[in-house]
């Protein structure tokens, strides 16, 4: 089985370090991916995905990144559930980040 994904975007929103309960430093990526195809308009298309960035990673995309910074990023896909308040299922996935090449920086 395999579950990689690599992703080249500009970020749209600056990462904020979090730590968890045990003191692991994490933050959070959102990234515009271009689509490769134009919609029924002409048009291309752009998808934000949200890249979760551990310890060291985190450190360094704080340090590196600004809106707009053109970032690679290789990882895998998580996903994940929970109950909504109307006890329906919610359903998302989010990229965790193994690797961050910064291709443009502050």
């Amino acid at each position: 089985m395999l579950n990689q994904v690599v992703i080249v975007g500009k970020v749209v929103k600056l990462p904020e370090i979090k730590e968890t309960a045990a003191g692991i430093k994490l933050a959070e990526l959102l990234v515009e991916v271009d689509r490769n195809f134009k919609n029924s308009q002409g048009e291309y298309e752009t998808d934000q995905i949200q890249c979760t960035l551990w310890r060291g990673i985190a450190e360094s995309a704080i340090e590196q990144c600004a809106v707009g910074s053109l970032v690679g990023i290789k990882g895998r896909i998580q996903a994940n559930a929970f109950d909504t308040k109307e006890n329906k299922p919610f359903y998302y996935c989010e990229v965790i980040a193994e690797k961050v090449s910064f291709l443009t920086t502050k």
